[in-house]
């Protein structure tokens, strides 16, 4: 999923930001060795933290269904991760830096969401929105201030960038076959010699090949003048 996520980002930034302006996307992480290497204008997309958003976080299980609309599996659902990206403009200028910089924010701005045209692999086809927000302060991103500090870098203007994507778990349940016949239960009054107790097979007898067993309801519908209903369970012969 985070390999996918990464290509999606880079289609949307080179279509809505860069638009064929000689600028390059890195997804390196931006310490001092890799500053060193640049030739040109680049964007710098640094994945820095990944944790689960477990707000997002669905429990029960989803029920797949064939062309009939017979359940043939349940599956656990897609579980929400937050990826949050560090995005950096590096160029000889610092004007130049801060107009790509001004570019990536008006880009994420007008992109709630990652467009479904800009998807790829598993995110073009988990059917559910991939939510990004840029530049928002949030009490857990604790790591974002110690990122420059861990990369040994000079402080530089930067764009904090979280993405909310499914990640598919792939474990599902199997469902057996389908109930097609009616249980078959009567209800009615037992015979004068079953009123007290039901009816009990004698030890060491075979049992029949069609059994009736009779269960005394005395608590519902029995009163002191007499007993109450009797269920009457009729099992049919087993087949051989």
């Amino acid at each position: 999923m985070i390999h996918d996520l990464d290509s999606s980002l880079r289609a949307l930034i080179e279509r809505d930001v860069l638009s064929g302006g000689g600028i390059e996307i890195s997804f390196e992480s931006p310490n001092k060795e890799w500053v060193s290497k640049l030739t040109g204008p680049t964007i710098d997309v640094f994945l820095y933290d990944i944790r689960e958003d477990l707000s997002r976080r669905d429990v029960f299980f989803e029920e797949i269904r064939d062309e009939s609309g017979t359940v043939v599996e349940r599956r656990q659902p897609p579980r929400r991760f937050r990826l949050a990206y560090l995005l950096t403009a590096w160029a000889k200028r610092p004007e130049d830096e801060h107009r790509m910089l001004s570019s990536l924010l008006g880009c994420f701005i007008r992109s709630e969401m990652l467009p479904e045209d800009v998807l790829v692999g598993s995110l073009a086809d988990c059917g559910r929105p991939i939510l990004t927000q840029i530049a928002i302060a949030n009490d857990e991103d604790a790591a974002y201030s110690q990122v420059w500090s861990a990369l040994g870098g000079e402080l530089k203007p930067a764009l904090n960038l979280a993405v909310t994507a499914p990640f598919d778990v792939s474990r599902s349940v199997p469902v057996g076959p389908p109930v097609t016949e009616e249980p078959r239960i009567t209800v009615g009054r037992p015979d004068s010699d079953e009123t007290e107790q039901p009816r009990r097979r004698r030890k060491g007898a075979e049992p029949p090949a069609e059994a009736e067993l009779v269960a005394v309801d005395t608590v519902r519908g029995g009163t002191e003048d007499g007993p109450g209903r009797v269920l009457h369970v009729r099992h049919l012969p087993r087949r051989p």
